[in-house]
């Protein structure tokens, strides 16, 4: 609640003494950086904690600013209530930055332009917007005061969606290219709103969005919704506020006080409340119908300043919490060359009640050392694996949260707290957050941070995750201990995939929290990241044989998420999506919504992509033999050709800029490769463990695969569910790969022999009456299309050859069909006899046929 003792005058405030966090994070002359999800300045991590300021009436003179006495008092009174940050919506004169920067204040300044209009229509207004833009910036560049660029404030949802995204999108990024001309070091952001959500700005250095949600659930939610939007890059809440004339004092103070909270313990960077003094100008009138500001016009405070400056002293999180034991557990093997960096950064969280546990999975460096020199538990053991070090390191843990860090990982200082809130305001047992690569490991380790393959999260919803990466994972040590602990086959990769499914499979969720940030080291060498991709090929198929239904026929994870994370390729060029814009364009939030990549899109950045291409290219090999199969030239030029286009635009986005620019040619070229090479280790590591598009799983049976029907009589009526669900455990005790069929599907169960065929089955229940009833069941083999058209088209060439006379060509085509035919019928009969012997196994158990 607020005060009720007499708040200060204008003159007086001016003389209040200094916030703490206004003291202890006074930014200095050195310009912002983006580092990860938050920005910093005086070689450290600062929050944000803005006003907006104007626009003002112009007076005789045309000055928007008023004098520079009254800006000054402004300033000093901002900066006494703990503000560092002032966003204009006009771009002032250099006066009024020197005068910020003598307050430590930084700028976000706005540079308008005619943004309500259909400004694309015409390419001179176009241009004249990038002039106006580029004179602003050059006027302003290089001033220590600036935050950043604004280049933009809610261009109207009518004219975005008469445009359209993404040309829209396109204009933004040549109004950035015109501020990073004139002032290269400056950052440069967008202040979009929730109608124009959909707009893609990836080239931005960090995402604003102005939101105006009056209760606490929403807001929150909305701020989830807008980091995975955000994506590795900072979050700023860009303007909040409440209107006190409508609402009253006391609650516009207590609203932005839970505003100012809730922002930045959700992992903002930053925030700007709307506005520091209710005085505004707008449409070249004075708005006098709204009370947004923080004092009025005659600069007397308001309750919301007085809470505002409480709220920003205890970001991002209050310092009475009592945070609960948090156990790092630091595993390495080997280490040596990043462990003391990692530990070092431990040592300094800011979290009051933590202790490390490093666990030696028998180095033969320097790691112990290393590890010695830090007040951390040190617990040296024989090499067993990852999830061997991992479970030692819980067994040891005295914490009831367990928190595992990677040796080549390192902490933000708020990672912790990030962590523990998450587990404190939640049920879930597991929580983790993004991890990001450093920005200076250089150029090598930069372009396999945008490689395929990298650690990324997996989430269901903007909160609830499926899938943690083992680099920036925590879970309650009992929910650990009730699964027992991660499965020791995993001994380089996987632990953290089985691990997050275990759970879940006990009806237990995963919670993301964006601030919960860690920098994340990637490969420094193209060699290593080769050799990680096929481990990372082997532990897949470890995973596929001990979890079959979480696989497709390919051997590919079937996420029920979305996955996160730099890399991946087929969300550069291909991700479907829609729009939801309401009737008639009438909707306040217009959502892009992402449906993820069909399977075609997909496929070429798969590893059966490359047996593709070296099957067609053994085809027109051939051709020297038999002309005719030169045909397939064509087609194997296509799928190449595809490669290269995706890989090329993979590697252009990753790098925003013109195409051929000279700084960032060799960035990309080197990305390139990597999305080519990365499937090639993929199916190596694959193939090498026993992962490949022929294999077999089940019993060793064979049934010809022909439909049959079966049906069994019970004199007590149970539910048809039961009855499924024990024909289901009979097929996974067998070792059958078993898949349930969906909401739009008109089949049961479904029993994968293989890459080509399956079984289906499909129940129906007939009512007798006193409880009796007649199950009926029928299973029926299905192809795969693929593979059907397959050996269509080899059909057609062998009769072709047969014709043509080429018998040499007509004996190697039809061994080919043979062997391809023979696997189909093997695979079908494979899954046929799985099913007869479940069902077989079920008559008995439930009766008689």
């Amino acid at each position: 609640m607020p005060s009720s003792s007499p708040l200060p005058t204008y003159r007086q405030a001016v003389a209040l003494p200094l916030s703490a966090s206004a003291v202890e994070s006074r930014p200095s002359g050195r310009r912002p950086v983006v580092h990860g999800k938050f920005v910093e300045w005086d070689d450290r991590r600062q929050l944000v904690r803005g006003v907006t300021y104007g626009p003002f009436c112009p007076d005789a003179a045309g000055e928007e600013y008023h004098s520079p006495e009254i800006v000054a008092r402004d300033f000093s009174m901002m900066s006494r209530a703990g503000v560092n940050a002032v966003r204009t919506y006009t771009v002032p004169p250099r006066w009024l930055l020197d005068l910020a920067d003598e307050h430590r204040l930084k700028l976000m300044i706005g540079i308008p332009w005619e943004q309500h209009v259909a400004f694309l229509d015409s390419r001179a207004v176009a241009r004249r917007i990038e002039r106006r833009v580029s004179q602003a910036v050059e006027s302003l560049a290089g001033h220590p005061a600036i935050l950043c660029y604004a280049i933009g404030n809610e261009i109207p949802s009518s004219v975005a969606r008469w445009h359209g995204g993404a040309p829209l999108s396109h204009f933004l990024e040549r109004l950035w290219r015109a501020c990073r001309r004139e002032d290269p070091l400056g950052l440069v952001t967008y202040a979009n709103y929730p109608s124009t959500e959909y707009v893609s700005l990836p080239f931005l250095d960090f995402i604003s969005f102005n939101v105006y949600l009056e209760t606490q659930q929403k807001l929150e939610a909305y701020i989830a919704r807008l980091h995975n939007i955000a994506g590795d890059r900072p979050l700023v809440i860009s303007e909040l506020g409440l209107d006190a004339l409508r609402n009253g004092a006391d609650q516009q103070a207590r609203v932005i006080d839970w505003q100012v909270r809730s922002t930045f313990a959700s992992g903002c960077a930053g925030t700007f409340v709307f506005s520091w003094t209710d005085e505004w100008f707008r449409g070249g009138q004075e708005i006098t119908d709204w009370q947004f500001g923080l004092t009025s016009r005659e600069r007397e405070p308001r309750i919301a300043l007085g809470r505002l400056a409480s709220s920003f002293n205890e970001i991002p999180f209050p310092p009475q919490i009592e945070w609960p034991l948090v156990s790092v557990v630091v595993c390495t093997y080997n280490g040596s060359r990043t462990l003391r960096d990692a530990l070092g950064r431990i040592a300094r969280l800011n979290y009051p009640n933590f202790e490390t546990i490093v666990v030696d999975d028998g180095s033969t460096d320097e790691s112990a050392q290393i590890a010695r020199e830090f007040d951390v538990r040190l617990i040296q053991t024989t090499n067993r694996g990852l999830s061997a070090a991992r479970n030692t390191g819980c067994k040891a843990a005295r914490g009831e949260i367990v928190a595992y860090l990677d040796d080549d990982a390192y902490p933000d200082p708020y990672w912790l707290q990030f962590i523990a809130s998450g587990f404190m305001q939640s049920d879930h047992v597991g929580i983790g957050g993004p991890n990001i690569p450093p920005p200076d490991d250089g150029l090598r380790a930069d372009c396999v941070a945008h490689a395929p393959g990298g650690p990324m999260h997996v989430l269901i919803t903007d909160t609830v995750a499926e899938h943690l990466p083992g680099c920036n994972m925590a879970f309650r040590k009992s929910a650990l201990e009730a699964i027992g602990g991660f499965d020791e086959q995993f001994c380089v990769a996987g632990d953290d995939v089985d691990v997050c499914w275990r759970l879940q499979a006990r009806g237990w969720t995963l919670g993301f929290v964006p601030g919960a940030m860690v920098w994340h080291h990637r490969r420094g060498t193209l060699l290593s990241y080769w050799k990680q991709q096929k481990n990372y090929g082997r532990a897949e198929a470890i995973l596929e044989r001990k979890w079959p239904e979480k696989y497709n026929a390919l051997g590919h994870a079937t996420w029920t998420g979305r996955l996160y994370g730099k890399g991946l390729l087929w969300s550069i060029a291909s991700t479907r999506h829609r729009i939801y814009h309401g009737s008639w364009g009438s909707a306040l939030f217009q959502s892009v919504y992402n449906t993820g990549p069909g399977g075609l899109a997909s496929l070429p950045a798969t590893p059966e992509w490359y047996l593709m291409i070296l099957t067609l290219g053994a085809l027109a090999g051939w051709g020297i033999v038999w002309t005719p199969l030169l045909w397939f030239a064509p087609l194997l030029g296509l799928l190449v050709a595809i490669n290269l286009v995706q890989s090329a635009f993979a590697a252009k986005s990753a790098f925003p800029g013109p195409w051929f620019a000279r700084s960032l040619l060799i960035r990309r070229f080197v990305t390139m490769m990597l999305h080519l090479a990365q499937p090639v280790a993929r199916l190596i590591g694959r193939l090498g463990s026993g992962l490949t598009p022929w294999r077999r799983r089940g019993v060793a049976a064979f049934s010809l695969p022909y439909p049959r029907r079966r049906q069994l009589w019970v004199q007590q009526w149970r539910a048809p569910e039961t009855e499924l669900v024990a024909i289901e455990t009979s097929l996974r005790s067998a070792e059958a790969v078993v898949l349930r069929g969906g909401d739009f599907d008109n089949w049961d169960l479904e029993v994968r022999g293989g890459l080509f065929g399956s079984v289906r089955l499909r129940t129906m229940v007939e009512e007798h009456g006193d409880g009796k009833q007649m199950f009926r069941l029928r299973c029926w083999p299905v192809v795969a299309r693929a593979p059907a058209f397959l050996l269509l088209l080899l059909i057609l060439v062998w009769d072709a050859a047969a014709f043509a006379g080429e018998w040499i060509t007509w004996a190697v085509v039809g061994a080919f069909v043979l062997a391809l035919g023979s696997l189909l019928l093997r695979e079908l009969g494979l899954a046929m006899a799985a099913v007869l012997h479940a069902t077989a196994g079920w008559n008995r158990e439930r009766g008689r046929r």
